[in-house]
């Protein structure tokens, strides 16, 4: 670690990877591919790994393996497996399946969370709310999402009052964490900080995490934004894997490594391994053949 490194502290990254950025791959991909991804992510030193979706297969085909995923990966110590999981009988196959943390997610706009998840923002959170009792009894770390945090392909323009409403609900359910999502890739750094401005009214910037995707080529600079703000949580997957098939035209996610670099650069500390981690890239990079995220 640089004394420059030193000084500046730590952000941590989350990998989405294997499951934001591989669930809607078009091509079927082996359980023991994605089981080697995650293996080669965990050996370059990321932590906090989203590795499963426990939805319906019928919705989602690709993350059908969900349970023989975690069953196979090696688990390190010190590295965090989670799972999306939408309502409880997700949660449970999640927890049996040995998810060490779960995740739900909602929508800052009604159009988004009708195309997305068949049912409006308040439906959504309803649900949720099993997941979330079951969590706080069995001490597991609760997430949550807010897509189309600047920007939605149904209603244009999100306001920033929108996404604090809808974080805050989630916060209020049980959520320790939420991660803020610019999923059209759309948002510029000046909406993006008038988003967080507003969001950071009602909640700590502790409770926050960034995920950016890069179809105008500005995740970088929303995450300057964010780091300026407080963040110190960044979503990422490893060689750009993603998109969203609800969001025509969207491309990937932050690609995993160019956040690594960036977060060098500046002086900040990750605890990845960049020349591991260009393996785990290539390997992802490898695994693309259309299609996107859903959440």
């Amino acid at each position: 670690m640089s004394g420059a490194a030193a000084t500046r502290g730590r952000v941590a990254i989350v990998e989405v990877g294997p499951r934001d950025g591989l669930q809607n791959e078009a091509r079927p991909i082996a359980t023991a591919d994605k089981v080697a991804l995650i293996d080669l992510l965990a050996q370059a030193g990321l932590t906090r790994i989203e590795a499963a979706s426990f939805v319906s297969p019928r919705w989602v085909p690709q993350m059908a393996d969900g349970a023989a995923v975690l069953a196979a990966v090696a688990r390190p110590p010190g590295v965090r497996f989670a799972a999306l999981t939408p309502n409880l009988r997700g949660y449970r196959a999640a927890r049996a399946a040995g998810a060490d943390e779960v995740a739900v997610f909602a929508a800052a706009t009604e159009g988004f969370s009708r195309a997305n998840l068949n049912a409006s923002i308040a439906e959504s959170l309803g649900r949720y709310g099993e997941v979330a009792a079951a969590a706080a009894a069995d001490g597991v770390a609760l997430r949550g999402y807010v897509s189309c945090v600047t920007d939605c392909p149904y209603e244009g323009r999100v306001g920033p009052a929108a996404v604090a409403r809808v974080a805050r609900d989630l916060a209020r359910l049980g959520c320790g964490e939420i991660a803020l999502g610019e999923t059209l890739g759309r948002g510029t750094p000046d909406r993006v900080a008038a988003m967080l401005e507003a969001v950071l009214a009602d909640l700590p910037r502790e409770r926050l995490a960034g995920h950016f995707h890069d179809t105008g080529g500005q995740a970088l600079a929303n995450v300057g934004v964010a780091l300026a703000a407080g963040l110190r949580v960044f979503d990422a997957a490893a060689g750009g894997l993603g998109g969203c098939p609800y969001a025509p035209g969207a491309a990937g996610n932050l690609a995993t490594e160019a956040l690594v670099a960036y977060l060098a650069a500046g002086g900040w500390e990750s605890g990845v391994d960049a020349a591991r981690h260009e393996a785990a890239a290539a390997f992802a990079r490898g695994l693309k053949g259309g299609g996107g995220e859903r959440a």
